[in-house]
């Protein structure tokens, strides 16, 4: 504290029920020094420190910054009234197989603990635990680097080039370079079970049954209440938001406008998936059933013998497979026959993904397991000839990315390298909005970029712009500062 002088602190929330804001903003004047933390309530939020040259222009900037917030809705609060974040975490119970033969696992990845996230693409399999790591390795199963982020890990999450975990802090993170962003924040009163991004809107499920709806900038759009509850299931595409909870599967317009169909399912929904056609519900009552996603109609059901945790298909839907409670896993023709089902060896599937005859599964122990999924694979280990799976360790000179939760993170640069783009952030009626400088591009266009980092007037330079459907960029590779 400044010699002969008072601290004065002004704590203001903005709290918007139906999925809106829940934000607070806290102004401290110490003498010269203005300090202002701001965030979702019940996270400990950002802070942002200035000195000013005189007590009488401090409290005239900081009195300045509290009337901004109050004309937009801000309120005097107590800090703490408001319970943090509630988080939920899937009550999982595995029992050992019921299969008389065991799944060809090629190799095995202990993360070290609980596990739900999966994502595999042409180059790296994703895999995300409750310690909040995330980890790439290769198809091989060699780990290639490490993803340390605030919180514990609910799902990963691909749109097109963009990789995404959702967080138990409300938090999503884009971990598509080498220094993972915050990309959304998620209301405090949201229950976070599930999410999707489709060409960046987030769609978020929840405890409540509530599907929300945020846009590129973090803002909310809409939000709608589905008949059921423990919404575990949200998918996306260009026609429809499918929501999937305890009473069956409800499509929604993706602009909020209506409900399209709702479809009730056998049991309540687990875990769902989607092909260009039809999305996938896994159900508590043991089944998979394929929805058409044009009226909801039931296309086909896949019997197992244990409610269904996780499902997914080869391109097309050729083959579904769909991992239970009782740690097996199944394969059935795109008709309904069952094919296959053998233990996984290692827990209850919570996740999964299928890619090039390899079945990629996420078990109750937080487990990242390879299984040989082609049809001589399958026929040996049927006989009880599978191969000796591998226990991949992690390297000692692991790369570790942390999020960037500053701008002082960010790597700086004086010039613009050929080929990059330079974008620059400013003030738009209150908000810090970001627009494209170099040629090319539609100036009038927001770029979708990282909050924690945005400082007026400062102008930055990422590897490369992509337009999305909505109108605005988004950002491909790292960002730089440009000085």
């Amino acid at each position: 504290m400044a010699a002969g002088t008072a601290v004065s602190t002004t704590y203001l929330e903005l709290s918007q029920e139906g999925g809106g804001a829940h934000k607070f903003y806290e102004v401290v004047v110490d003498g010269l020094v203005v300090t202002v933390r701001y965030g979702r309530i019940g996270a400990g939020g950002q802070t942002q420190t200035t000195t000013f040259s005189t007590p009488q222009k401090a409290q005239a900037a900081a009195t300045k910054k509290v009337g901004e917030k109050v004309r937009k809705g801000y309120a005097p609060a107590v800090p703490g009234q408001r319970a943090p974040r509630a988080v939920t975490r899937r009550q999982v119970v595995s029992a050992p197989s019921t299969a008389r033969a065991v799944a060809p696992v090629l190799w095995r990845f202990r993360t070290g603990s609980a596990a739900f996230g999966i994502h595999v693409d042409d180059e790296r399999c994703w895999v995300g635990n409750q310690a909040g790591d995330v980890f790439t390795l290769d198809h091989e199963g060699s780990v290639l680097a490490r993803f340390s982020l605030p919180d514990g890990v609910k799902c990963l999450v691909a749109d097109e080039f963009w990789i995404y975990a959702g967080c138990d802090d409300g938090k999503v993170y884009d971990l598509s370079s080498k220094m993972p962003f915050a990309a959304y924040d998620i209301a405090a009163d949201v229950d976070i079970f599930w999410l999707d991004i489709h060409e960046g809107i987030l769609d978020v499920s929840d405890r409540a049954g509530r599907l929300t709806v945020i846009d590129h900038e973090d803002e909310h759009q809409w939000a709608r209440r589905s008949q059921g509850e423990h919404a575990w299931m949200v998918r996306a595409d260009d026609g429809a938001v499918y929501h999937g909870h305890h009473r069956g599967v409800t499509a929604y317009a993706p602009d909020g406008s209506g409900e399209l169909w709702h479809t009730p399912t056998r049991g309540g929904v687990l875990f769902g998936w989607q092909e260009s056609d039809s999305v996938y519900a896994g159900t508590a009552h043991r089944v998979v059933q394929r929805l058409w996603k044009r009226t909801g109609a039931v296309e086909a059901t896949y019997a197992c013998d244990s409610a269904v945790y996780s499902c997914a298909t080869s391109p097309g839907g050729r083959f579904v497979f769909a991992g239970d409670a009782a740690s097996s896993v199944y394969c059935f023709d795109r008709s309904g026959t069952r094919l296959w089902k053998l233990g996984t060896g290692g827990g209850s599937a919570l996740s999964m993904q299928y890619r090039d005859e390899r079945l990629y599964l996420v078990t109750t122990d937080g487990s990242l397991v390879c299984v040989d999924a082609s049809e001589a694979a399958i026929r040996a280990a049927e006989q009880g000839t599978v191969p000796v799976a591998r226990d991949i360790k992690l390297a000692a000179a692991l790369p570790v990315y942390a999020p960037a939760t500053a701008a002082s993170a960010v790597s700086t640069v004086t010039h613009a390298s050929a080929g990059a783009v330079v974008v620059e952030c400013f003030q738009d009626n209150g908000r810090l909005r970001v627009h494209v400088v170099s040629e090319g591009y539609d100036p009038s266009w927001n770029v979708q970029f990282p909050r924690a980092i945005r400082e007026p007037g400062t102008r930055y330079v990422v590897d490369a712009l992509h337009p999305a459907s909505g109108g605005f960029y988004r950002v491909r590779g790292d960002i730089r500062r440009l000085l």
